[in-house]
């Protein structure tokens, strides 16, 4: 029998080997097969027009994910500014259900390029994720920005489930084309209706790990949302509570809907929508999304709507029948998506991002789709499923901008509350820069809840210091500053 002293020596020097294989394998190209190559090279983006100057690499074009139907998902991935080789891959992904990532996650919030008014310039974002992160964003599902399929009869077809898949599939095939990035540990993001899309695709990648090839192994180690639409009841009732608590609605409104409307129960009472038009009507005049912040009263060379049309079957099921419900979000430039919309649906910018190559898709690219009308597979709870995945082991962070009054902070701890999860270290301040409280947290056991302050629904575009800070300590698994620095 070996020593102790002999067996540990043994056990380093398989973990040195081992630990230097895979850091090859991340930055040694000449491993990789040619053909891989060529594929990465023709999805290699030079300079999109009006791009400030960088020395990180970016590439954008179409994974398919059903060869018989024609589907293909359009994605746009950042190398991290540096070290690229040892940094994480993050996904991210904006919801809707039929909200494009490019469009708002790359090009408003925390992509490296972001929109300017009135010119048609992009800013260097300085607090761009890819700071800490190799940055993937993903148009899911078909129909969604420039992913399509030649199959229209997919688009009467879309759920939650279908998109768990679809994005999966994309994923491993992503993988194929950059296997560079394969042994990199990975994590999803995304808000709103993302608090659909990350978990539901967290647990496929999680059961599908169990079975699959160690070619097809996707190194998952967690997810961050959010923001986000979490259970139907309590996120209802949490926008009404918030809604009341923010002198956004009176007392008689706030009445009215507590009187008449059961979350938990569908279909709603006719006395319910009456009181739940009442709620809404006040979101024609403030953004929802943002309640400090001014709304785009002057829309210059405006091409779409504030409003999308009615997707059926949808979460929460309730509010979902409601106009307003589909309003879209803006920023702190009310009007930016108008810009962005323009720029996208640009010949030069599509061809420079290798999108709409065949010029076949029969729609303008949009913020959210329009060839959306049926939705199905949307549990009316995804706390079942996150529950799963605390026990599965995976790190699991939510947060929440709090002058939101989509999915408002007082829904998701509402939602939190239901999970049933011991606390570990109760509500207290984190900190951000010059000694300011960004916020508070609470520990629970398996998941860590954070709260943004001055932030409205899309974190990153209102605090976009505070929420890159969010995103390393994350990645780094390590609590926020709990006092000044």
């Amino acid at each position: 029998m070996a020593s102790p002293f002999i067996s540990s020596l043994l056990l380093l020097l398989i973990s040195f080997f081992t630990l230097d294989s895979i850091t090859l394998a991340r930055s040694d190209l000449s491993q990789i097969p040619q053909d891989i190559l060529t594929q990465q090279k023709a999805d290699r983006v030079t300079r999109i027009p009006g791009q400030p100057p960088v020395t990180f690499k970016q590439y954008a074009g179409y994974v398919t994910v059903n060869e018989t139907h024609g589907r293909s998902l359009f994605y746009w991935f950042f190398e991290a500014t540096h070290k690229p080789e040892k940094k994480p891959v993050l996904l991210w992904l904006n919801g809707g259900p039929g909200c494009s990532s490019i469009g708002y996650g790359a090009a408003e919030e925390l992509g490296p390029f972001l929109m300017q008014k009135g010119t048609p310039e992009l800013r260097f974002n300085k607090n761009a994720w890819n700071k800490a992160a190799n940055l993937l964003f993903l148009e899911a599902p078909i129909g969604v920005g420039f992913s399509y399929t030649n199959t229209s009869q997919d688009l009467n077809e879309l759920g939650d489930t279908v998109t768990a898949k679809d994005s999966y599939t994309f994923l491993v095939n992503w993988f194929r084309r950059f296997p560079q990035y394969k042994s990199h540990d990975f994590y999803i993001s995304g808000e709103s209706y993302a608090g659909h899309y990350v978990p539901q695709l967290s647990e496929v990648i999680f059961d599908s790990n169990k079975n699959v090839s160690k070619e097809d192994y996707i190194n998952l180690k967690g997810f961050m949302i959010g923001n986000a639409l979490l259970d139907d009841d309590t996120d209802q009732t949490g926008m009404i509570e918030y809604a009341w608590d923010h002198a956004v609605i009176s007392d008689g409104v706030y009445d009215d809907v507590k009187q008449n409307c059961n979350f938990s129960v569908e279909p709603s009472t006719t006395e319910c929508n009456k009181a739940l038009d009442e709620y809404f009507s006040v979101y024609n005049i403030i953004d929802m999304y943002s309640l400090y912040t001014p709304i785009c009263a002057v829309d210059i060379n405006k091409t779409t709507t504030t409003q999308r049309k009615i997707i059926q079957g949808i979460a929460p099921k309730p509010f979902s029948k409601f106009d307003m419900w589909h309003k879209l979000p803006v920023g702190y430039d009310p009007c930016v998506s108008n810009y962005s919309e323009i720029y996208f649906n640009r010949p030069d910018v599509q061809e420079a991002l290798h999108a709409n190559v065949t010029k076949n898709i029969p729609y303008p690219w949009t913020h959210c789709s329009d060839s959306i009308n049926y939705w199905e597979n949307a549990p009316s709870s995804m706390l079942p499923t996150i529950r799963k995945l605390i026990d599965g082991g995976l790190r699991i962070w939510v947060f929440s901008g709090d002058t939101d009054g989509r999915i408002p902070i007082t829904a998701t701890r509402y939602s939190l509350k239901k999970l049933g999860l011991n606390i570990k270290d109760d509500w207290s301040p984190w900190y951000t820069y010059h000694q300011q409280v960004g916020g508070w947290t609470i520990i629970y056991d398996g998941l860590t809840f954070v709260t943004v302050r001055g932030a409205g629904h899309q974190v990153p575009t209102f605090v976009p210091k505070k929420a890159l800070q969010l995103l390393r300590h994350f990645l780094a698994n390590e609590m926020l500053p709990s006092k000044p620095f």
